[in-house]
């Protein structure tokens, strides 16, 4: 009798492949190039998006003009599930942080997936569970550390080591500028904080960004 493979944590639960299994009909793909917007703030929630390939930021705006970052999504993450439980209008804008394949998942049909499909609608609450948690300690990062943890948090989730599996070392082209707001501080201190790193050895410049995993340390740093 044949042994029942045991699903390990290196385990993707959702590729572009099971998806495609799982919502058969209902789903169309797109590329974008880098930053372009997917959906801004405002329009209509009536479908639900699947990083195929690349990396994707999700921003508000707030009434005084003042934007905040408040998620960065790679290949594998779903986002704009907020429709699923009602949400009329997107409260958030989406863009590509580098250039992506967007698979692009029709409200109702989603719907009555998670409805028949008993496990995938498991592994889909299982991931936004995990996801909200990751969000919450992105909050608190925000809220009570420095600059400097919050760069290095975010280099390190950029080159994939807050996830499961083989990190990527070599960070997507992204500008200073760009550094700059997501971490809520100026151009200048990106660049003080970073070749403060290169010099440490916690990152280095070899035809792209290349991130250590010993950056690690100034996280955890008190």
């Amino acid at each position: 009798m044949a042994r029942r493979k045991r699903t390990t944590k290196g385990d993707r639960s959702f590729t572009p492949g099971a998806l495609a299994a799982a919502v058969p009909e209902g789903r169309t793909v797109r590329d974008y190039r880098k930053s372009a917007i997917v959906f801004r703030q405002g329009d209509p929630a009536d479908a639900v998006f699947f990083v195929q390939r690349g990396k994707v930021k999700l921003t508000v705006l707030s009434r005084q003009g003042k934007q905040a970052v408040i998620a960065l999504l790679g290949a594998g993450d779903f986002f704009g599930e907020g429709c699923l439980a009602g949400q009329a209008l997107r409260m958030a804008t989406a863009a590509a942080l580098t250039e992506c394949s967007i698979v692009r998942l029709d409200k109702a049909r989603m719907i009555r997936t998670l409805r028949r499909r008993t496990p995938f609608a498991e592994m889909f609450t299982a991931y936004l569970l995990s996801r909200n948690i990751r969000m919450e300690e992105d909050l608190v990062d925000q809220l009570f550390n420095s600059s400097e943890k919050r760069l290095a948090r975010i280099l390190l989730l950029l080159a994939n080591f807050a996830k499961e599996g083989r990190p990527e070392p070599v960070v997507p082209r992204i500008s200073q500028e760009t550094l700059a707001e997501m971490v809520g501080t100026t151009r200048s201190r990106i660049s003080y904080f970073m070749n403060k790193f290169r010099k440490m050895g916690f990152v280095a410049y070899n035809g792209g960004l290349e991130v250590h995993s010993s950056l690690i340390h100034v996280v955890l740093h008190d």
